[in-house]
């Protein structure tokens, strides 16, 4: 099998000898494999080698393995990612399925049916130039997103607010779009970092209030007196927005 046809599978495990002996069976089975140790070190390797299946551990030292899952679900909806876990209980499971999981698998486990399970969700995923319903393809939200005189186009990473056409970095695209699938419902500071920056929730940083102030700026009638992007004492910030 020519390198360009296998398959790429991402290991973000913290246990060497687990996540040595998965690479070794999967790179039996013809895939390309790497590891990482850390969610840091995982969120850095999905970014730069772009693999075609993550095999995630919830554990993780720094950022765990959920956090990790939603950074990702952020930018990419499609990509299959199955969870390995010591934790079975069903309040996690739920946890990794909400936050978009494929496939949730609990330490210790059967080699085979593991396999098994890997085959499947690369069977699964959509090929390029694929689409539907019918292909397995994770159905994406819209892309376009209005509240009050505001507009935000995640495809094009620019919104019209209050001060007309605005140019959005990576990171506001990804900050906005927490903000707007966790609508009405409060995230912390410590959420905010984790997903956006990949710091540990216990960092005491102004960066995520610097963003904030920028939002207002971008979408407040009047930032000094929010109605969409709003502090809670204690908890962090919520977003939300009167029905249309």
């Amino acid at each position: 099998m020519a390198a360009s046809d296998k398959k790429r599978i991402l290991i973000i495990e913290d246990e060497t000898h687990i996540a040595e002996g998965l690479a070794l069976n999967l790179t039996l089975k013809g895939h390309a494999t790497r590891m990482a140790a850390s969610g840091m070190e995982g969120l850095q390797a999905w970014k730069a080698w772009q693999p075609d299946l993550i095999v995630l551990d919830i554990m993780l030292p720094g950022i765990d393995g959920l956090s990790v899952l939603r950074n990702i679900r952020l930018e990419d909806e499609r990509l299959p990612v199955l969870i390995l876990s010591a934790k079975s209980d069903l309040e996690d499971k739920v946890k990794g399925f909400a936050f978009g999981v494929d496939d949730y698998l609990a330490k210790p486990f059967h080699l085979e049916e593991f396999l098994l399970r890997v085959e499947r969700l690369l069977f699964r995923a959509p090929r390029p130039g694929e689409g539907g319903a019918d292909s397995g393809e994770r159905i994406v939200p819209t892309q376009t997103y209005t509240f009050g005189d505001n507009r935000i186009d995640f495809t094009t990473a620019t919104a019209h607010g209050r001060w007309g056409k605005i140019e959005l970095t990576e990171l506001e695209v990804k900050l906005l779009k927490l903000f707007v699938t966790h609508r009405g419902r409060p995230i912390s500071r410590g959420q905010l970092l984790e997903i956006g920056w990949g710091y540990d929730r216990r960092t005491q940083t102004r960066t995520v209030d610097n963003f904030i102030v920028r939002f207002r700026k971008y979408f407040e009638p009047d930032p000094k007196r929010p109605i969409y992007f709003r502090s809670q004492r204690s908890v962090g910030y919520i977003f939300d927005h009167p029905e249309e």
